[in-house]
């Protein structure tokens, strides 16, 4: 039976779904642990489940051939060197959905507060002063929101946006098909100039990494709002800082980060802190109990449906193989080199020890080919010892 070890305090849900699934050898740990502690907790584990802080290096990972899949218990998958478990015959889950409305629901929230300046006037009450005027506050109805990113969050966004009464158009890389009434934007510079509020919504990476900087800053409207609950490399923070100073950015909501603290005791280092038309949060966007329960469920479902049926639809990292019901005795696993021959090889083997294949799914990605084989027969660890030491194999499991 599998051993699973999760990590970063994922929600019991998770552990839920194993349990039910007959999976009993379950270790949790509530926090992201240091290399070396992490090196052994890792030790011997077939399931790992982690959340953002906990990197998976290569290293790690072929540091540990007992390990079979990889969940991250969250949107992103960038702790986890994913071509370097591909190359291992390890799959990678993650939750791109279970947190959409959390995320949206903050960033609306933070809009309207910054519309109103409320992050100010609360600050000042704290000093004691009573600051009653309107000046700088507006209304959220009829005012454009601009929407970086128009993918599962940013079109949630859009929504939920449009419901308050705002306008809404969006620009994105890909053509999207618009949500209500929400409007394509032809080019970034133009959204830029046409809102009153700016969220991101856009994966990380060399492309827009500092998309947000002193040149795309002066573009936008004199006194609009950014907003970012996407990735911490997408906004240059010194000149976002610079822009709130000299008063052309009204206020500003980040809940991520270019370099972020590593646990709870550690602070935030960034010249925005301090300022008061500024909302700073510890990477959040999607830490509801709604959420964090979705998402618990949602990956440990993917994780079983691998470890039960060898099924990898919705893999980040992963030839896709959709849930098939098992048609003979066995199921082999087999992940291999991508070359000509490799199934023939496959087939011949299995032969070779007088088992018959009555069922067959095969997908490739690149430099892999991932197949799913139901046999009618025993498949006996020689069977498994001979398929695993073929040069064309990568990994090959038995369910």
């Amino acid at each position: 039976m599998a051993r699973i070890v999760l990590f970063e305090n994922i929600h019991p849900s998770a552990r839920e779904v194993f349990t039910a699934a007959g999976y009993e050898d379950i270790i949790t740990h509530a926090s992201a642990l240091p290399t070396e502690a992490l090196r052994d907790a890792l030790r011997g584990a077939q399931v790992v489940g982690i959340r953002s802080r906990t990197q998976l290096d290569a290293e790690l990972i072929a540091a540990n051939p007992d390990l079979q899949v990889i969940g991250c218990f969250c949107i992103g998958t960038n702790q986890v060197d994913l071509d370097a478990a591909l190359a291992h015959g390890v799959p990678v889950f993650n939750a791109p959905f279970s947190n959409t409305r959390s995320v949206a629901e903050m960033v609306l929230g933070e809009a309207i507060l910054l519309l109103r300046r409320i992050p100010e006037k609360n600050f000042r009450v704290h000093q004691g002063f009573w600051d009653k005027t309107a000046d700088g506050a507006f209304e959220i109805r009829g005012k454009t929101l601009g929407i970086v990113g128009y993918g599962n969050i940013g079109s949630q966004v859009g929504t939920l946006a449009e419901m308050a009464g705002m306008n809404v158009i969006f620009h994105d890389v890909e053509a999207k098909l618009p949500r209500g009434n929400a409007k394509p934007s032809p080019s970034l510079k133009r959204l830029l100039a046409q809102s009153d509020v700016v969220t991101l919504h856009v994966p990380g990476g060399k492309s827009t990494r500092t998309l947000i900087n002193e040149q795309t800053l002066a573009v936008m409207k004199p006194g609009a709002i950014l907003i970012n609950a996407s990735r911490g490399t997408v906004v240059d923070i010194d000149a976002l800082h610079a822009a709130l100073q000299s008063g052309h950015i009204a206020g500003a909501a980040l809940d991520v980060f270019p370099t972020e603290p590593k646990s709870k005791d550690e602070p935030l280092d960034s010249p925005l802190r301090g300022m008061p038309n500024v909302i700073l949060t510890p990477h959040i966007g999607g830490s509801t109990q709604e959420s964090q329960e979705n998402i618990g469920r949602e990956v440990a479902e993917k994780l079983v449906a691998y470890l039960k049926a060898g099924a990898t639809k919705g893999s980040v990292n992963f030839p896709e193989v959709s849930y098939q019901p098992p048609a003979g005795n066995a199921r082999i696993l087999h992940v291999h080199r991508n070359v000509p021959g490799a199934m023939g090889a496959l087939s011949s083997l299995v032969a070779e020890h007088g088992l018959n294949i009555v069922a067959q799914h095969l997908q490739t990605r690149g430099p892999i080919g991932y197949v799913v084989s139901d046999i009618e027969g025993k498949v006996d660890d020689a069977v498994i010892a001979v398929l695993r030491s073929h040069p064309v194999t990568v990994r090959c499991d038995v369910i």
